[in-house]
Order: structure tokens, then sequence, then C-alpha cells
């Protein structure tokens, strides 16, 4: 039969992440609920927001071609990312994690100090050297490798690129934290039973890290989903995304409840891929979460 000092110590850590949970509560789940009922409001272009409520926002939104082709340019940019930040991400951390001191560090803080800089820095950084004018085109003409300026910015593929640096870290620290409790000596194991370099990399070390890259995954779809700095700035008003739409609607038009919805809606997509994928990849990889 539980004692009250056992009640005591069970509700002990509740009631010292209280406040840490009333604040994060307050802070996230208070402005959704704001932002989901100013979706359903209804807006006059002469009158502004109104107080009446209706689904023709949403209906808008789903039935648009317009808001459709936004979509799925968003979602096309974040799988992209993705897969470039795993194809970059993976073998840059074994790479990292196999260096030898002092190298490790000073390489690990290579890759993680542009988390140090502002996401606008960086983007800016990539529309110098990403323009027409810029030193990637001027390097390539000036060795005759093209005869024109390659067009990057206001691409689908300068946006890759540049949203594929911001987001690299992420998958980088995601692989290392698995790493580091990766054990050697599997790995020797199974070179030493004669096992080639890509058969043991294959069955033992991929499973094994394969936690943390899905995690990486995860946060660097999410991301990437939901960025607007890097597709504003190297897609420019060409290419929006669906964080673009929304602010435009909110700044532009002044159309808030539509761009509310635009959010809502991007809310939901974000989430119910990000929870469809885990649950595939914990029923895929059950062995290895277990």
């Amino acid at each position: 039969m539980a004692t009250l000092d056992d009640t005591r110590a069970g509700a002990a850590p509740w009631l010292l992440s209280a406040p840490a949970l009333l604040l994060f509560g307050t802070l996230l789940l208070v402005p959704l609920v704001l932002t989901l009922m100013l979706s359903f409001r209804v807006f006059s272009d002469v009158g502004g927001v109104q107080v009446a409520y209706t689904l023709k926002n949403y209906a808008q939104v789903v039935t648009d071609p317009y808001y459709g082709t936004i979509f799925l340019r968003t979602a096309t940019l974040a799988v992209s990312v993705t897969l470039l930040s795993i194809l970059l991400g993976v073998p840059e951390t074994i790479v990292l994690a196999r260096m030898k001191r002092p190298w490790q560090s000073l390489c690990l803080l290579v890759v993680l100090g542009p988390l140090l800089i502002s996401v606008v820095v960086r983007t800016l950084g990539w529309q110098i050297l990403l323009g027409n004018n810029g030193v990637l085109n001027n390097v390539l003409q000036a060795l005759h490798i093209t005869s024109e300026p390659i067009r990057l910015v206001f691409t689908m593929t300068g946006m890759v690129i540049a949203l594929t640096h911001v987001l690299v870290p992420f998958m980088v620290m995601s692989v290392w934290a698995t790493l580091q409790k990766l054990d050697p000596q599997v790995e020797w194991a199974g070179l030493s039973l004669g096992g080639s370099s890509f058969t043991v990399f294959r069955r033992v070390v991929l499973p094994q890290i394969m936690p943390g890259v899905l995690s990486g995954s995860i946060i660097v779809f999410a991301l990437s989903a939901s960025a607007f700095a890097t597709p504003a700035l190297i897609g420019g008003r060409r290419l929006k995304v669906v964080a673009t739409a929304a602010y435009d609607e909110f700044l532009g038009t002044l159309n808030w409840p539509l761009g509310a919805s635009i959010a809502v809606l991007l809310l939901i997509a974000n989430v119910a891929i990000v929870t469809g994928c885990s649950k595939l990849a914990e029923r895929r990889f059950k062995h290895i979460f277990d």
C-alpha cells in the first residue's frame, strides 16, 4: 500500500517541473489557439476581420490550385533538403567521429559554427555566392567552365543549397549523439571476421546509427517545411513556400484569417507527416529502438 511519503515523492517531479510546463504551455499553446480561432473568422476588404465565423478560408486554401502548388513546392523543398542533409551529414559525422584530437574538436566547431550566426546573414552570404555576378559564377566563367552565368538565385536549386547549409548541423548533431554510444569493438569484430569495410558499415554501423539519422531527418524536415527567411531571400516573390505565402496574407493583403488558415494547415500537415514517418520508422526499425 502506498504511503504518504511515496505519494509526495511521486508528485515531486511534477511539482518541480510545473513552472516550466506552465510557461511552455502559455508561450506555445495560447498563440496556437488564438491563431486557430483567427483562421475561422470572416474577412472583409472594407471592414477587415469580422466577428462572424466561417470555413471558407480553409476551403479556399484546399481547393485553389495556387495554394496547392505552394504546398507541393514546400513538400518538395523539405524532402530534397532532408535527403541532401542525410547524404552530406551522415558521412561527415562518421569522418568527424574517427578524427583524433585536437582536429576533431576544431572540425566539429567548423561544422556547428554556422549555428552561431543569424540565418539571415548566412542566407545573404549565399545570395552573394550564387548571384549572377556572384563569386561562384565568376569563378566558373574565369575557368571557362561556363560561358554565361548559371541562374541559381530565385530558383529551387538555390533554395535547396542554402537551406541544406543551414540545416545540416542539426543532422550532424543527431548522428553524433548516436555515434558516441557506438562501441568501436563491434566494428572491429566485424572486420576481424572477414567483412569488408562497406559490409561492416552497412550491417553493423548503419543499423546502430539509424535512430540518429531518423531523428535528424525529422528535425530537418520540420524546420525546412516551415522555413521562412531562406526561401524568402533566395526564392524571392517568384517561388513562394507556405511560410512566405502566410506572411504575404498577413502583411500584404492584410487578410489575417486566410494567413492563419494557411499556417494552421502547414502545422497540421507537418505534424501528420512527421508523426506518420516516426511510426513507420519505429515499426521498420523496432529491433533497433528496443
